[in-house]
């Protein structure tokens, strides 16, 4: 695959299509490590979300606030 830098605003980039970003499991806000090899070669990793103890006690908490009784009625 060939992508072209273009100009975007003062900075350059490079536009991945929607194909692209569906094949690679990527979305916009996704955070990429770049990792930059002897002979020019770059490597863009995404990274893995970090999930804290907090993080998981709030989502629990709301999924139980919205599916509560769903729960209850299928234990």
């Amino acid at each position: 695959m060939t992508k072209t830098i273009v100009k975007v605003g003062n900075s350059q980039g490079i536009i991945f299509d929607t194909a692209f970003m569906d094949t690679a499991h990527l979305k916009v806000g996704d955070r990429l490590q770049v990792t930059f090899h002897q002979g020019g070669s770059i490597v863009l990793t995404p990274e893995k979300p970090v999930i804290t103890p907090e993080m998981a006690r709030e989502t629990i908490q709301e999924v139980m606030k919205d599916y509560g009784e769903v729960f209850r009625r299928l234990s």
